[in-house]
């Protein structure tokens, strides 16, 4: 997401901060950089112009010509610039229901029925809550079932009429999840090809009988500027309280982000990071800022890490390296851990300073992950903990076993010596981060 933005700002970042003295001259060249960065990424014209008129006005302003290092203060007014344009402060649900009820609703297409499913996937398993899912587009043949599978994938319920009233199915529904102590009523709603004055009524109908908590626009995020109209023409008769961002992963601009809240004011509560199942996270408006100037996102990454991998074994794998015991067995089980964060470049991309590494673009083929699992699962369990046994004639049983050449071993086995070194280094507290 953002790669293209993130690519033009990165540069731009780095210019500034090579900054000893700011000039309008300067600012004007770096504004303009801006301004063009904003718009190829598809974001408002309205929104660019306000943008870079506040980061002129606070770049030639006191603070700036004051500081011992005005680049880097005014990489800051371009950072905190960015974090206000999308939203400033994160915005959690609101839930204050017993049981909250929370409406998504949105046109066809958009991955509602998908995005429910992952909603009260996050809020089961980050939450601790229990969730019901129900059926409420009755009209797209294939919704009851898609919503029904999904269900079954994740192991949450799904209420289900078939193709009921939706206005009595969400009472119902809501009935039945009071009396059997679900903490969450998630309604998935119909959706259409465009707002209709139809599907306007059931969905003013279906808030008037259950006051949802919250009626969530799901928006994909690669609808472009036409984006800005659907979320209006459903704010005006919902009142929505948030929007999710589907498809953010595939959107190389990202423009529809930075553009929502400042032009609806409705906030984004949640976005689509990947396909699967456990692919949402919540938007947090300043570490998105930090993704896009190239400055990382540790949090989010330590918070990954947290809800996925499992601890007692980090705990050991971490005792095993200080005291210089980590072995390929070791290796294969934290490499099966790091596989369930998602796409690895994704994580790197995570990293502060990732693009001054060359790492921004980097590409990592799921097969070469495959290979090197393969070579691993080849060796005997004594050969992984003793790794400096591997010789010539174990190399090549090896590699035939992987299918894979002795030179490919030969790469795995020198990369993990120097991940080793490099981990030792770290420990010792004589390892320097390169940026």
């Amino acid at each position: 997401m953002f790669e293209n933005l993130g690519e033009r700002l990165t540069r731009v970042v780095d210019k500034m901060r090579g900054y000893g003295r700011i000039t309008e001259e300067n600012v004007s060249e770096i504004v303009r950089e801006i301004r063009l960065a904003l718009l190829e990424a598809d974001v408002n014209y309205q929104v660019v112009k306000e943008f870079v008129a506040n980061v002129k006005q606070k770049a030639l302003g006191e603070e700036v010509n004051k500081s011992l290092k005005p680049g880097e203060v005014f990489v800051k007014i371009v950072k905190d610039e960015l974090v206000e344009l999308l939203g400033g402060d994160s915005a959690p649900l609101y839930v204050n229901g017993n049981p909250s009820i929370l409406m998504l609703v949105g046109l066809q297409g958009s991955g509602k029925t998908t995005t429910i499913a992952k909603l009260a996937n996050y809020l089961r398993k980050k939450e601790h809550k229990k969730p019901l899912l129900v059926a409420c587009d009755v009209y797209r043949p294939a919704a009851i079932d898609q919503l029904k599978q999904l269900g079954r994938e994740l192991s949450i319920p799904v209420y289900d009429e078939g193709a009921g009233n939706p206005i009595e199915i969400a009472t119902h529904a809501t009935n039945f999840a009071k009396e059997n102590g679900y903490d969450y009523i998630l309604i998935d709603t119909a959706g259409r090809l465009h707002i209709d004055e139809k599907l306007m009524k059931e969905l003013s109908d279906i808030t008037d009988v259950i006051h949802p908590q919250e009626t969530i626009l799901v928006l994909d995020s690669m609808t472009g500027q036409d984006a800005i109209h659907v979320i209006e023409g459903f704010h005006e008769k919902l009142q929505l309280t948030g929007a999710i961002l589907t498809k953010l992963d595939g959107d190389t601009k990202g423009g529809v982000a930075l553009s929502v809240r400042h032009l609806t004011n409705v906030p984004i509560k949640f976005i689509g990071v990947s396909e699967k199942l456990d692919g949402l996270e919540p938007f947090h408006p300043d570490r998105m800022a930090s993704r896009i100037l190239g400055m990382g996102d540790l949090l989010s990454m330590i918070e990954k890490a947290e809800n996925i991998m499992d601890q007692e074994e980090a705990f050991e794998a971490a005792k095993k390296m200080k005291n210089g015991k980590f072995d390929l067995e070791d290796f294969l089980v934290q490499f099966k851990q790091i596989k369930k964060l998602g796409p690895l470049e994704n994580l790197i991309k995570m990293i502060p300073g990732a693009s001054k590494l060359g790492l921004q673009n980097v590409k990592i083929d799921p097969k070469d992950i495959a290979h090197i699992e393969a070579i691993i699962l080849s060796m005997t369990p004594y050969e992984r903990r003793h790794p400096e046994v591997l010789k010539a004639s174990r190399k090549q049983r090896i590699a035939k076993g992987s299918a894979r050449s002795v030179e490919e071993v030969n790469r795995l086995l020198k990369q993990f010596e120097q991940m080793k070194m490099m981990m030792k280094k770290m420990q010792n507290g004589n390892f320097k981060m390169p940026f």
